[in-house]
């Protein structure tokens, strides 16, 4: 059986309560041995949005979808961006830390747009918040606080059930997967334009036969 559509029912939810301005933010890229993490983002008029069909969860839909949905989704969002993490940064801070810093980087490109109130995060983890400060340096937790003028709180599964994270994992995928295209032409041995940098058996093969790029994340077990 199909896998029910995402909606705005969360979203209006949160309108109700007085955030009017509502992210859906998703990442992909967690789980690839090549290439940069990347998060989208969604800026929406949580209480006007109307609903978008054909936008789901990135992963349930065919590359041309994919694509075909892109200007829909930017047409019908408020503000729009993807943030990217290399794997050298990957490597540098580790990958929580570089989701955080492409989750960074995707914000503050909406925020030139348009500033949420609200962020819907899909998953169990917040990657997107600077962690706490010591107990010891309360100032300096208090100042981190108050800088991030949005709420932040994750959703289980909200790539599934919420359109607005479904619609930053699609333009995230399709970002994405456009890189490691580009990058396939120069490197096309490791066959990244069909496996997009996951550890297939033919890409481990590639790596272990020629080494690893400078877009493989090092740090990881790629063989």
């Amino acid at each position: 059986m199909a896998a029910a559509a995402p909606t705005l029912e969360w979203e209006r939810e949160l309108a109700a309560q007085g955030y009017q301005l509502v992210a859906g933010c998703d990442e992909v890229g967690r789980g690839s041995l090549a290439g940069p993490v990347s998060v989208g983002v969604v800026v929406i008029h949580a209480d006007t949005a109307a609903e978008l069909p054909g936008v789901k969860d990135s992963k349930l839909l065919r590359p041309l979808v994919r694509e075909a949905l892109v200007p829909a989704i930017a047409d019908w969002a408020a503000a729009i961006a993807v943030g990217h993490a290399s794997a050298q940064e990957i490597d540098d801070v580790g990958l929580v830390a570089a989701l955080r810093l492409a989750g960074t980087r995707a914000m503050a490109q909406a925020a030139t747009t348009l500033v949420p109130d609200f962020v819907i995060l899909d998953g169990n983890q917040d990657w997107l918040s600077t962690p706490e400060q010591p107990a010891l340096d309360l100032f300096a937790a208090a100042a981190q606080a108050s800088a991030v003028p949005w709420r932040i709180q994750t959703r289980i599964k909200a790539d599934m059930t919420c359109l607005s994270v479904a619609a930053a994992s699609v333009l995230a995928k399709v970002e994405r997967d456009g890189i490691m295209a580009g990058l396939a032409e120069q490197f096309p041995a490791y066959g990244w334009q069909a496996n997009m940098g996951y550890g297939t058996a033919a890409h481990r093969t590639a790596i272990a036969e020629l080494g690893p790029t400078d877009y493989h994340r090092k740090s990881w077990r790629l063989i």
